[in-house]
């Protein structure tokens, strides 16, 4: 039966549900929620779900996160005129905007900008508990830091698109747009302002770290369904103790990747290039605006970029001021 195991015949064993750890015995009594196990979840990972453990720290993360979520629906279903139908129906359209320019750094009227102000509070609030969350169960475990520290990494480029460029901009109209399409519309917007985010170097490198972890992720977690009939999901096993599942896994990726990697190389590649991608990323968009104007005219100017023999961008004007003239 062994050979007819692969990804669509998976086989779901269960047991008494697994309560996790507990090493000073304070935890057990604080989680929440009676464990049960779901076969259309097993599909895609662990069947079991719970119990949860929140602590302090995940409760006011879970508060705030039900404020900040609670602010923005209230004022996108004010827009409809409190119509759960026109809700529901301009969705994904709907936004609540940062305020307007003219009040820079200061906080506005509720009615311009004050909710967004008050609605973003909170969402710090909530991301910076979940993290000091994560941080301190890894230290309660004896565990390592890696988790807290990946989730860090998406947490500056968080911090720069909503708290340090409107900063340094001087303008918190600089911030993201609570919204699903006013979310996209921003980003174009945002290019197209800055002269082409695409010539921007350190986007160029996030793009190439979020590839490359898509595909090493996409690789490892394929490789280690192809060796599960021979145990390779046990991958802390395999690493010391090694059998059929880890040296074919090691065999495949030596022979179709040219290069090794084992049970705990695959996991360092993978984590480097995804916590590199918003790093990356968020260097990019704090430089916009602030040190670079125009990414295509820096680009140009760097040979990064085609001039189209001086008959596109700045050159076709004489001087770099001239241009900038003609754009304004």
């Amino acid at each position: 039966m062994i050979e007819y195991q692969n990804i669509f015949t998976q086989v779901q064993v269960q047991g008494e549900p697994e309560w996790g750890m507990d090493d000073n015995r304070q935890m057990s009594r604080e989680r929440i929620g009676k464990p049960f196990f779901s076969k259309l979840v097993g599909w895609v990972g662990n069947a079991q779900i719970g119990p949860i453990y929140l602590g302090w720290f995940g409760m006011v993360s879970v508060a705030t996160g039900i404020l900040w979520l609670n602010i923005i629906g209230l004022n996108m279903l004010a827009q409809v005129n409190w119509s759960i139908s026109e809700f529901l129906r301009q969705g994904f359209w709907l936004a609540l905007e940062p305020p307007s320019p003219e009040y820079g750094l200061t906080i506005p009227p509720l009615s311009d900008g004050g909710w967004y102000i008050i609605a973003s509070f909170f969402l710090l609030i909530s991301v910076c508990s979940w993290w000091l969350r994560t941080y301190l169960l890894a230290a309660e475990h004896k565990m390592g830091k890696h988790v807290a520290w990946a989730f860090a990494a998406a947490i500056w480029l968080f911090l720069v698109l909503g708290l340090f460029r409107p900063i340094f901009m001087g303008s918190w109209s600089e911030a993201v747009p609570y919204g699903i399409f006013p979310h996209l519309d921003w980003t174009t917007a945002f290019s197209i302002r800055y002269g082409n985010l695409y010539y921007n170097p350190f986007h160029c490198l996030s793009i190439v770290f979020l590839y490359g972890s898509v595909l090493l992720f996409a690789m490892h977690g394929a490789t280690i369904l192809a060796v599960t009939r021979f145990g390779g999901d046990r991958e802390l096993e395999q690493i010391v103790d090694r059998g059929t599942a880890s040296e074919r896994a090691a065999l495949f990726w030596r022979w179709t990747m040219g290069f090794n990697a084992t049970m705990e190389g695959i996991h360092r590649w993978a984590w480097w290039f995804a916590v590199l991608t918003p790093i990356t990323g968020g260097i990019g968009i704090l430089l916009t605006g602030t040190v670079v104007d125009n990414w295509f005219i820096w680009a140009q100017e760097r040979s990064f970029a085609p001039a189209y023999d001086g008959s596109y961008g700045y050159e076709a004007f004489g001087t770099y001021e001239a241009f900038i003239g003609q754009e304004n």
